[in-house]
């Protein structure tokens, strides 16, 4: 698309998480497509996210984004099928419980009830586009705490 900048942001604080809760709003993914490398103590999510900061109305556009997160301890999931990984979640929101400073747990709600919880050592987050973007089959909708997006 015309003009398009791919988004690359760091979270290093809570401040800065709510920024990236933002730009990941109503992104879906495949559980397939979310790894956890214990050895490495890092987490990474591949999805499409919903790209809420392009102008125009309509239909909007998606793009492939990946999310790496950094100095995890443990990864716990509620309400999601570990073994399904054609299983497709929407990503609601992302928030920070501070623990033990700086470390805490980063908490990952998706529509359905679905959870991920990573306990980190700190806060150390990357995320950064990595596709041109392309149209979206619809805008996600709010009408309680589900989305209903394609």
């Amino acid at each position: 698309m015309a003009g398009f900048k791919p988004l690359r942001l760091l979270a290093q604080s809570p401040e800065d998480l709510e920024v990236l809760s933002a730009a990941l709003q109503d992104a879906v993914g495949l559980l397939g497509d979310f790894l956890y490398e214990s050895g490495a103590r890092r987490f990474t999510l591949a999805l499409n996210r919903y790209r809420w900061e392009a102008p125009g109305r309509g239909r909007g556009e998606r793009v492939r984004a990946a999310l790496q997160i950094g100095g995890v301890l443990t990864a716990r999931t509620k309400r999601l099928k570990q073994n399904a990984e054609d299983a497709v979640v929407s990503l609601l929101s992302m928030a920070f419980e501070p623990g033990e400073a700086p470390g805490g747990m980063l908490v990952f709600t998706f529509s359905g009830g679905g959870e991920l919880r990573l306990e980190v050592e700190c806060m150390d987050m990357v995320l950064a586009d990595t596709s041109q973007p392309w149209r979206a089959a619809g805008r996600p909708e709010h009408d309680t705490s589900e989305t209903s997006d394609s």
